[in-house]
């Protein structure tokens, strides 16, 4: 039997977005974080609950702030005592793996889904995507794009707008368009 669209997706191989089942996907995901992002606020359990439904896992203390958006949500891991503040945009084609502790600020694009460089292949419709790791205890700043397939190490903070093109080493401050490394993180 052949591999479903999906598996082709998250697996990082060429997969076609229109594929009956993740169009089903993704509009429940949609239905899903709009009932999310409509949640009062000081219904804490009752985020926490609908998070753990919508995500592939959600640690313990982890905090998402809404508006809070993705494409289909069981690829998102988010580790414990993490926090997303609000409006940010996770493409979960491929796996998203925040791990424990680390802050995200508003507006975070975190971006897996890409598509082939080639023209002719790109507009045939095949897409791809590439899986984004965020260690632990790593700050992304205000507005911050992460691109398909960087890790950002653990403890590493990215300044505000900065736009990560390749992977981070842990334990570094790192800005800028492309982002880059200034300097490295020494003990507090």
């Amino acid at each position: 039997m052949a591999d479903s669209e999906r598996a082709k997706m998250v697996r990082g191989d060429l997969y076609l977005a229109n594929d009956p089942e993740l169009v089903a996907a993704r509009a429940r995901a949609r239905r899903l974080w709009q009932r999310f992002n409509a949640t009062d606020p000081d219904d804490a359990a009752g985020r926490h609950a609908m998070l753990a439904e919508l995500l592939g896992g959600l640690g313990a203390g982890a905090w998402i702030e809404p508006p809070f958006y993705f494409d289909y949500g069981p690829q998102i891991t988010i580790g414990a005592g993490v926090f997303v503040n609000m409006n940010c945009l996770f493409l979960d084609c491929a796996p998203i793996v925040i791990g424990d502790q680390a802050q995200l600020g508003p507006g975070v694009q975190l971006l897996t889904a890409t598509h082939p460089l080639d023209a002719a292949v790109r507009t045939a419709g095949p897409e791809l995507a590439r899986p984004i790791t965020i260690g632990p205890r790593a700050w992304l700043g205000g507005g911050v794009i992460v691109v398909p397939g960087v890790s950002i190490g653990a403890d590493t903070v990215v300044g505000a707008g900065s736009v990560v093109v390749h992977d981070l080493p842990d334990g570094v401050l790192a800005v800028g368009n492309p982002c880059r490394v200034v300097r490295p993180l020494g003990p507090a």
